[in-house]
């Protein structure tokens, strides 16, 4: 099967040789956009070289796929992919038998790792530790060695439990955490405790830690809020690497600065950057990292190799891995 595809995400050296020569070595055409980004959060712009291709990879502009009829896979190079939720992209792909990938896998690991290891850090206050290594280097010995948490038998609640929800409960397994799964529509086979997200008051406060990974779509903006904050038990921890929208920030900081929350992590903000005189950096219970959780060094390459392995299954005719539509 000769193919044709298109790609606009601009791969780092290394992972971009390995990408062309094993596109050359399956005897497909590429097409590399003239108007690609190196960034997977970048949104693609329309480009009229997307009609000659039967593949996208990367993150094309969803009403140039919807008019390319010849496309029969779309390759999305993030975890994300709010802008392809869409009832008229899901019917038009649903219309031609085309399919819909993401890189879930690729992303799943590193966000865990990020969140586990912020999970550790809160438990421990090892921010406060940093922060006074920095500055007054006191010796607080009497009163910090007694106010240090274990997280060993945690209750974890994780909103939006895909792959990264999945692979951080494989994390939590040795630390004997008891965790909660909230999903629009739990399917049943996810192997932990699940409540829906219109029932998710009812285990806030039973979590010591709550873990946001929603996407960003019409029913999750602004979903956690005032009254989910409220909800929460006192002391918890809260962390976002969903995305910003779906947290609303002046809540979040009142929570913080009342002393509801213990504290908050947050990867994912709106708007990003967050601008430098906002007062979510000078809150002292707060951490920022910018949007960088799924970030790892082989990162490009491991892009490549889970798109060239789901190309390698598309010619078989075998089922994609993280298939979304």
């Amino acid at each position: 099967m000769s193919l044709t595809v298109w790609a606009n995400h601009e791969l780092r050296p290394g992972a971009r040789e390995l990408f062309y020569d094993s596109l050359a070595r399956l005897g497909c055409r590429l097409i590399q956009s003239d108007k690609s980004s190196r960034s997977v959060l970048t949104p693609g712009e329309p480009d009229p070289l997307l009609a000659e291709a039967d593949v996208a990879y990367g993150q094309p502009d969803p009403a140039a796929v919807m008019s390319c009829p010849r496309l029969k896979w779309v390759s999305v190079s993030t975890a994300g992919y709010a802008r392809y939720d869409r009832e008229d992209f899901r019917a038009a792909m649903r219309g031609r038998d085309a399919v819909v990938t993401n890189a879930s896998q690729v992303f799943a690991n590193p966000c865990a790792e990020h969140v586990l290891a912020m999970m550790l850090g809160f438990t421990r206050e090892l921010p406060k530790y940093v922060l006074n290594q920095a500055g007054p280097r006191a010796w607080d010995y009497a009163e910090g060695r007694y106010s240090l948490g274990t997280f060993t038998g945690s209750t974890v609640v994780v909103l939006g439990y895909g792959a990264i929800g999945r692979r951080l409960t494989e994390m939590l397994a040795p630390f004997r955490c008891r965790v909660i799964g909230v999903r629009r529509t739990p399917r049943g086979d996810e192997g932990i405790e699940m409540v829906k997200e219109a029932e998710v008051i009812s285990v806030l406060s039973l979590a010591d830690h709550v873990v946001n990974l929603l996407p960003d779509a019409a029913g999750t903006r602004q979903f956690c809020s005032h009254w989910f904050f409220a909800a929460m038990r006192r002391g918890a921890f809260f962390y976002n690497v969903g995305r910003g929208t779906t947290v609303d920030q002046d809540a979040l900081l009142a929570a913080l600065r009342g002393g509801r929350l213990g504290g908050a992590y947050l990867d994912a903000l709106d708007p990003e950057p967050l601008p430098p005189a906002h007062p979510l950096w000078l809150e002292p219970r707060c951490q920022i990292t910018p949007h960088l959780a799924g970030g790892h060094r082989e990162q490009d390459e491991n892009l490549a190799r889970h798109f060239l392995d789901n190309l390698g299954r598309f010619i078989k005719g075998d089922p994609l891995v993280d298939r979304i539509m």
